[in-house]
């Protein structure tokens, strides 16, 4: 399946839009300027492989109607059909929990604790790391709007 730039922006701004709960990763910048230079091009190329890469190992993104769209059509008038469907679906937001279905069948505790364990490390290091980027944020803005010491 072919994609231009302007098809990846649009499944960005869908993702956006439909799950604003989740963390989308940016795309690789457009660059207007030099755009049509081959190294700029190999090198954005690599950087929306590896976007996709992410993006299909998401276990709610990779499951989105719209996202398999995006991967699947070839048709044009499939494509504008299924874009324009996407673009009308009111399951956006945290409406999108509403989606998720309970597994039919039994869940066994221990493996159900270890998965919310492990969610909970991942939350809580996330948020360390989040805490410890601001700090640095915060001490490299403190730096540079005081003045400079003379030596």
């Amino acid at each position: 399946v072919y994609r231009r730039y302007k098809h990846f922006d649009w499944l960005y701004n869908r993702l956006l839009h439909k799950f604003s709960v989740i963390s989308v990763p940016h795309l690789p910048e457009k660059q207007a300027t030099g755009r049509f230079e081959e190294d700029f091009i190999e090198k954005r190329k690599r950087r929306l492989i590896l976007w996709m890469n992410h993006m299909t190992s998401h276990p709610v993104l990779s499951q989105y109607e719209g996202f398999e769209h995006f991967l699947m059509c070839a048709d044009d008038k499939q494509w504008k059909l299924g874009k324009r469907r996407a673009e009308k679906d009111e399951m956006v937001g945290a409406h999108f929990m509403l989606t998720l279905q309970i597994p039919n069948e039994h869940q066994d505790l221990q493996d159900v604790e270890e998965r919310v364990d492990t969610f909970k490390n991942f939350a809580k290091k996330m948020d360390d790391s989040v805490l410890q980027l601001t700090h640095v944020a915060s001490e490299l803005v403190r730096k540079h709007l005081g003045g400079f010491r003379k030596e």
